[in-house]
């Protein structure tokens, strides 16, 4: 099967989520990505909940299509290694916290010497610059940090983060564009550069219309639970068995909701025909629509409204999800057999190309697998020589 990174060779000095799942989408992809790991321990995710017979199902997840050596940074000879693999790289990438590369001596400007068109990308939570460059950040601090953390809850409740690390992830996606454009340039005119991303950034530039709200009209947006900032009926509402979203964002969604719901002369009330009006009398159409929605089961309301073209959505668990047939046919629950926990489901790529799909068929590496493939076929290293690192625990 033809991969569309096919040859793209990545050294990926990643751990945790933002880095590792930006690589696993470009391994996907074709790359051949060598993750570089701390000897004995690895990436902190190694021991991530959920653990099964001594594996992280986290870990196995976001670091499939990779292979791992391990190397002690801050030897010479570990160093040594990591500069000559640096040679060989297109691309590196590295979410430590800023300082921490040029410490070691293995930043931009050092990898420049002995490789001068790499493209080398950091990760971090508030970028290489500015008065929170020092500040240390997980999801939930770049979630607060960024505006969302502000506007996700109901209002009059504390707020509330985005559930899954939403942050990470989509800083790992912002990542990935940014090294194709910078390998596409590299590829135009010899050139590489420093790439530069930020959590905090990622999700500020993420905020949908709420900085517009505050720069166009001077407002400054609150939480609004499962509301729309600008559209109504856009909301969630009880249903005789559960909860399901009902989205309408125009007049004409609106009538085509309020003809199955019986109530064709909504629109006629001046309070309700217009998305302007309705938005500012949401209250009373919310109550009107919910008194609607908790005669009838999910399952009915579901098939009515999209049979009319009506956005609509039941909560889907995770339970439901594992099982769920769309899931299914778009190979969106790849299946993988990993060593001592046997076959193992995880998400598949989203990322779907007709002629040069990703593949999701290599499982995660065990802490330092490829270590002595990577030295001897990469870096003609001979046995004598690795079994002599392996002795002074460089590898």
């Amino acid at each position: 099967m033809e991969k569309a990174l096919q040859g793209m060779k990545i050294l990926d000095f990643t751990r945790v989520y933002s880095g590792p799942y930006c690589t696993m989408l470009l391994a996907d992809l074709g790359a051949d990505v060598i993750k570089v790991e701390a000897v004995g321990k690895g990436d902190d995710t190694r021991h991530f909940a959920p653990i099964k017979n001594g594996q992280s199902g986290y870990y196995l997840y976001l670091n499939r299509s990779k292979k791992s050596i391990t190397l002690d940074l801050k030897s010479e000879q570990g160093k040594k290694i990591a500069l000559e693999l640096a040679k060989w790289a297109d691309v590196i990438i590295e979410n430590f916290s800023p300082g921490t590369m040029q410490r070691l001596k293995l930043d931009y400007e050092e990898i420049k010497k002995v490789n001068p068109e790499v493209v080398y990308a950091s990760i971090s939570g508030f970028g290489q610059t500015g008065p929170y460059r020092n500040k240390v950040a997980y999801d939930a601090v770049a979630q607060a940090m960024g505006g969302w953390t502000n506007l996700t809850g109901f209002p009059g409740q504390v707020p509330a983060r985005v559930g899954p690390a939403i942050s990470d992830a989509a800083t790992g996606v912002h990542t990935a564009v940014a090294i194709l454009a910078a390998v596409y340039y590299k590829q135009a005119t010899g050139k590489g550069q420093y790439i530069d991303i930020a959590m905090m950034d990622t999700v500020f530039s993420m905020l949908e219309n709420a900085v517009s709200i505050k720069t166009l009209l001077g407002e400054s947006p609150q939480r609004i639970g499962n509301s729309n900032p600008s559209s109504a009926p856009y909301n969630m509402y009880q249903t005789k068995d559960s909860y399901i979203v009902i989205a309408t964002a125009n007049d004409g969604l609106f009538t085509k909701l309020i003809h199955v719901m019986g109530q064709p002369d909504l629109i006629k009330e001046e309070r309700f025909a217009t998305n302007p009006a309705r938005k500012a009398n949401q209250k009373a159409l919310d109550d009107i629509i919910e008194n609607w929605t908790k005669q009838y089961t999910n399952a009915e309301i579901e098939a009515w409204l999209d049979e009319a073209r009506v956005p609509v959505a039941s909560l889907k668990s995770i339970d439901q999800l594992v099982e769920d047939p769309q899931i299914e046919v778009r190979q969106m629950l790849i299946e993988q057999d990993c060593p001592n926990v046997g076959k193992v489901k995880f998400p598949g790529n989203p990322i779907k190309l007709s002629q040069t799909p990703p593949d999701t068929s290599t499982r995660a590496p065990m802490l330092g697998e490829h270590t002595e493939e990577i030295l001897k076929n990469i870096l003609s290293y001979n046995d004598e020589t690795i079994k002599s690192l392996k002795q002074k625990n460089i590898i």
